[in-house]
């Protein structure tokens, strides 16, 4: 289809935006966000699990944090070979067959019984979800405009404090029904949490459209508006690699991907260790031990709502970066020393909310230099190197926690990858703004009725 032309979108554009990213925030993101719950759930089922699948497979703090590793050792390496399949065969064939692998591999973990069998289960699980979250990235990149698409990512995210928000008190019910039907604890969870993701794989084959121009729902007018605009940002990224390889060696790439292992590194250190740390407080059932560890998540929906928009709207993205580091970093500080479980919330709180809160504004900056089969690259690739983190994190608080004997102790590590990224913060800065466009001028907020 023709872009409308310059003059007459500048004089329309005001309903057109409007119209236009209501329908697709609406028609897109409540879909991908509850696709984002069953992953985030399958994802880190494991840390409730371990309550009692660890002491039944007689494995330490390190050794079960291995299968974490896997995990994601697995879903790296097939980040960048599902973001470029679902760029040729379309999000909706792709994330459907993502999401029935990764169901399937879920409930076939609760039939494990030997310590080889769940490294296994966790290698094949990280590969059939590989592609999932950098996927539904580049896709938004496909279907919003640069003014409006931190905003659109950020709301996305929010499933994932959603996840622990609604699976965590879920998770711990379904832990205290160890016993019964001769089910373990960590068999109900796996079982039950399994189950979402393959029921969704066909509606996400029906309801998911593959571009704009396939969506009956927007009118002709709004087509054409949202080809042009993105047609526009496209041409202002500049000249895109011809290869998946040259994606690669992108020293932008390369600087985003290296920044990015701070926020796996402690999202999911702490995500993975948090119900050890809440039911080390005692007196608490596995379902109040998931109450407790819901309450972070509600502070990071916060988070996940305002940043993102104050960080578009002012024209910072790398100061709320770093401001967001430092409460991460603050936040854990302040966890790891506290006296009192109360305050040990508090900082677990502000941590949470800093290290999920910049990842919206991060990822915000890629399509400011890829576009099309290279931005399907190069975000896989930046999230592939990135979530190695996601295994290395719980790997790197076990050691401290079997060295020590306290899982408080483990923070420490949280503490310095904060402060890692925070430094790492003015690096990038100087990486991307040193080649890149100029930002375009922000629009109306995205809708959120």
């Amino acid at each position: 289809m023709a872009s409308v032309p310059p003059a007459a979108a500048a004089a329309g554009e005001p309903d057109i935006v409007r119209s236009t990213v209501r329908k697709v925030a609406w028609r897109l993101l409540p879909l991908l966000a509850l696709l984002y719950v069953i992953a985030y759930v399958d994802r880190s089922n494991v840390g409730f699990a371990k309550l009692t699948l660890q002491a039944e497979l007689g494995l330490s703090a390190t050794v079960f944090t291995l299968g974490q590793v896997c995990f994601f050792v697995a879903y790296a390496l097939l980040e960048v070979p599902s973001n470029l399949a679902l760029h040729r065969f379309g999000a909706h064939r792709w994330i459907a067959r993502i999401m029935l692998t990764w169901g399937i591999v879920t409930i076939a973990t609760m039939l494990v019984s030997e310590t080889w069998q769940f490294y296994l289960a966790r290698f094949l699980l990280g590969a059939a979800e590989a592609g999932f979250f950098p996927g539904v990235i580049y896709y938004l990149t496909r279907w919003f405009p640069a003014s409006h698409r931190g905003a659109a990512i950020g709301m996305f995210m929010l499933a994932g404090p959603i996840s622990f928000i609604i699976g965590n008190p879920a998770m711990g019910a379904l832990n205290d029904l160890h016993g019964v039907w001769g089910l373990a604890g960590w068999q109900w969870i796996f079982l039950v949490t399994g189950v979402p993701a393959v029921l969704m794989a066909p509606a996400v084959l029906w309801l998911l459209p593959k571009d704009p121009e396939s969506a009956s729902w927007l009118r002709p007018a709004e087509r054409n508006w949202l080809k042009g605009r993105l047609d526009a940002e496209a041409a202002e990224a500049g000249a895109q690699p011809h290869s998946a390889w040259k994606v690669l060696r992108d020293r932008r790439v390369l600087s985003m991907a290296l920044f990015f292992l701070c926020f796996p590194l402690a999202t999911y250190g702490l995500a993975f260790w948090l119900p050890t740390i809440v039911d080390g407080f005692g007196g608490l059932s596995g379902f109040g031990v998931g109450l407790v560890t819901a309450i972070p998540y509600v502070c990071v929906m916060a988070g996940l709502l305002v940043v993102p928009r104050l960080a578009r709207t002012r024209g910072t993205p790398f100061g709320w970066l770093a401001l967001m580091l430092g409460f991460s970093a603050a936040g854990f500080l302040v966890a790891a020393v506290a006296g009192a479980p109360w305050l040990q919330m508090i900082g677990i709180c502000v941590a949470s909310v800093g290290g999920f809160a910049a990842q919206p504004v991060m990822w915000g900056l890629v399509p400011r230099f890829l576009t099309g089969a290279a931005a399907a690259a190069g975000i896989g690739a930046i999230n592939g190197i990135g979530n190695l983190g996601g295994g290395f994190g719980p790997m790197g608080i076990a050691a401290i926690v079997d060295a020590t004997g306290s899982a408080l102790t483990g923070l420490a590590f949280l503490i310095v990858v904060s402060v890692l990224g925070l430094i790492g913060t003015f690096g990038l800065r100087r990486v991307l703004t040193r080649h890149q466009a100029p930002e375009p001028a922000p629009a109306n907020p995205l809708p959120t009725a």
